[in-house]
């Protein structure tokens, strides 16, 4: 592991474009090159702390772990960021839950943003009402949804992207809810940005990534 972490590229090193034509890097722990869509960018602080860049924004040479929780706690307990900053570097040891969070929040944060604008509904019958009319970029079935509801949900959505890794207090803390189970959000670019989004965070929610298996 270490030997493929030492050959691994930040963001100087270009690792050409993956099938989907997204940019690709390799995460230090694997030493792999993937699409950017499927890791978490890190930069180093001011004070030469490792931070989370969810949004791929922040300046200066990221570095990239696969998005999961184990890649991180690996890159954290093998000290593989400070070799990858080529520097002393701090690292907090709760760094999966503080990428857990992050993603979480930027996905909640995501759907109220298009909730806002009009592009987001809650509710069975009014995502239902939603499908009949309108272009639809993703639904969501709540992870702790009934079973027989999302059943019926991926019928009535049948080849539009499923999101369950949000919980249904998550989900309604997007609408300003106590609760929701069903929610879809129209096609766009907001709805691809949830998607990739929550394609990451189910790497820290094993029990939805699981299920979405059997």
């Amino acid at each position: 592991m270490l030997a493929a972490m030492q050959t691994a590229e930040v963001d100087g090193g270009r690792d050409g474009t993956g099938p989907s034509g997204m940019p690709c890097r390799r995460c230090i722990v694997s030493g792999k090159s993937r699409e950017t869509a499927s890791l978490v960018r890190f930069a180093v602080g001011p004070d030469n702390q490792i931070v989370p860049d969810i949004a791929g924004s922040l300046p200066g040479r990221g570095i990239w772990v696969s998005a999961d929780r184990d890649s991180i706690a690996a890159a954290v307990a093998n000290r593989l960021f400070a070799r990858a900053a080529r520097r002393n570097v701090s690292v907090d040891e709760g760094l999966p839950a503080r990428v857990e969070t992050l993603l979480r929040d930027r996905c909640i944060d995501l759907i109220g943003l298009a909730r806002r604008a009009g592009d987001a509904v809650a509710g069975f019958d009014k995502v239902t009402a939603f499908l009949a009319k309108n272009a639809a970029g993703v639904v969501f079935a709540a992870s702790d949804a009934a079973d027989g509801g999302r059943r019926k949900m991926q019928r009535g959505a049948a080849g539009i992207p499923l999101i369950e890794q949000l919980d249904r207090l998550e989900l309604g803390r997007a609408f300003g809810r106590d609760q929701v189970v069903h929610a879809v959000v129209a096609s766009g670019k907001i709805a691809d940005s949830l998607l990739a989004d929550a394609r990451r965070l189910s790497g820290f929610r094993q029990q939805v990534a699981e299920r979405g298996t059997e």
